[in-house]
């Protein structure tokens, strides 16, 4: 499985991808509005990677790598993924976004996240997909208005108490 963009390829993140992914997920912006806000450790991210990739054997799909056409580097996730955290909106697929701190402001998230949705809708059939996005998450907000996506509802997020906006897009 490979999609290519305008600048972008995605592909199934392996567990090979632990280290290059490592620092993104390390950077305190990054994931100030993911989960509990914590950055995540290397050990961390090698977990992270070994779940996907276990889940795209066995399901055919998951979060994908993202990396730069031109330079190859891996720049951040194209996510796809049962939003468990959230009960009150299953059954249901989320489409997220997540890009390196220095590669922020060149419209890779709404890249990314298209050919996701393509994905989603063509190869996977689904006629709906959603993103969970932190209440104060303005510029993930901004991402999912561009792809065209509609605010479904306002909740919190059990467990945690974070304001979660939950957006939808239907095929």
């Amino acid at each position: 499985m490979r999609i290519e963009t305008a600048r972008l390829v995605l592909r199934p993140l392996a567990e090979a991808d632990a280290a290059a992914l490592a620092p993104v997920n390390a950077d305190p912006e990054v994931m100030r509005y993911i989960g509990t806000g914590a950055p995540r450790t290397l050990e961390q991210t090698e977990a992270l990677a070994a779940k996907v990739a276990a889940h795209w054997d066995a399901h055919g799909w998951g979060a994908f790598a993202v990396t730069e056409r031109g330079t190859g580097d891996l720049v951040g996730l194209g996510v796809l993924a049962t939003p468990a955290f959230l009960p009150e909106i299953l059954p249901a697929t989320e489409v997220g976004w997540r890009i390196a701190r220095d590669r922020w402001g060149r419209g890779y998230a709404p890249e990314a996240a298209l050919a996701v949705i393509g994905f989603a809708f063509g190869e996977l059939g689904l006629d709906r997909v959603v993103s969970c996005i932190h209440a104060e998450n303005a510029a993930s907000v901004r991402v999912a208005e561009k792809l065209g996506m509609a605010l479904e509802r306002e909740t919190v997020v059990p467990g945690l108490d974070v304001p979660c906006r939950v957006y939808e897009l239907r095929a």
